[in-house]
């Protein structure tokens, strides 16, 4: 309603109101557990946590519905790093991928940390990028990146943006840029072959499609550096129409054991919602190669 058909805004909140009342939205919400996180025998909550967050967010929930103010109340009352001092959920861990998330949830519900945003801004690397293992490497990381950019992108919807958070999107967005969404600067080879396949959720991977899908986001002008990803996209649809469910993230399946969509090589409403909009927001000859 809101990216293809452009129903009235009207229309789009009713729908939206809907999503913690029915459907995946209710279902997720009802997981939660009294000590406020998703919990799962090994992460102990934190992993799952975000990653129940970050979905939930994907999902639309409206962050002033009462449901989903009392989820957000619970797991900024109880749920904490023990393992780094008791610091707050919100307040983040120590690797960007996972930071980048909790900005992006900690934004779009209103809670995010100052702290967290001032620690990744101060992570980011030379090149544009981020990496969960900088220090010691020096080398931007696809999935690291992305991440980060997609908090960067909700602190500012949030919250308005800043000289400092714009000049860092900015950066970081360069540096997928540069590499066309999926090669090597050095070589020009593609980085990893499963970046041209699309899973969902996405947790913390990168593909070419969650890549657009950020840019068409953040509202980026498209042009021809990103002609060889949307080719690829384009290439992705079948013959009815649709984009299929390429894979579904073991970390995800481990952690929150929640299913949205699990017929893989069959039709995916998320892959085919991100597709249509992508295709949408690059289709100048110069982004689309004239197709």
């Amino acid at each position: 309603m809101r990216d293809l058909t452009g129903q009235p805004d009207t229309v789009v909140a009713a729908e939206r109101s809907r999503v913690a009342s029915e459907g995946w939205g209710a279902r997720l919400l009802d997981r939660q557990t009294s000590d406020g996180h998703w919990d799962d025998d090994q992460e102990h909550g934190w992993m799952t946590t975000i990653d129940a967050l970050v979905l939930l967010k994907t999902l639309g929930v409206d962050p002033a519905n009462e449901k989903v103010r009392n989820a957000i109340d619970l797991v900024q009352n109880r749920v904490t790093w023990w393992q780094l001092d008791g610091r707050p959920f919100f307040d983040g861990e120590t690797e960007a991928c996972i930071n980048g998330r909790i900005l992006a949830a900690g934004a779009y519900f209103g809670v995010a940390s100052n702290r967290l945003l001032d620690h990744l801004l101060g992570e980011q690397l030379e090149d544009g990028g981020w990496n969960c293992e900088a220090p010691p490497s020096k080398r931007s990381s696809f999935h690291s990146t992305i991440c980060v950019l997609e908090g960067l992108l909700e602190y500012e919807k949030t919250y308005g943006s800043t000289s400092a958070v714009t000049d860092a999107r900015t950066r970081g967005q360069d540096y997928l840029l540069e590499r066309t969404m999926l090669r090597s600067l050095t070589t020009g080879a593609i980085i990893n072959q499963h970046w041209m396949r699309f899973a969902f959720p996405a947790v913390w991977h990168y593909d070419i499609l969650r890549g657009l899908d950020y840019l068409r986001s953040a509202s980026v002008a498209p042009d021809e550096r990103v002609t060889e990803a949307t080719t690829l996209v384009k290439a992705r649809r079948d013959e009815a129409g649709y984009w299929p469910l390429d894979g579904i993230h073991k970390d995800h399946i481990k952690r929150l054991s929640f299913d949205i969509e699990t017929d893989i090589g069959h039709a995916s409403r998320w892959n085919t919602l991100r597709a249509l909009r992508v295709l949408d927001w690059c289709s100048r000859p110069e982004c689309t190669g004239g197709g």
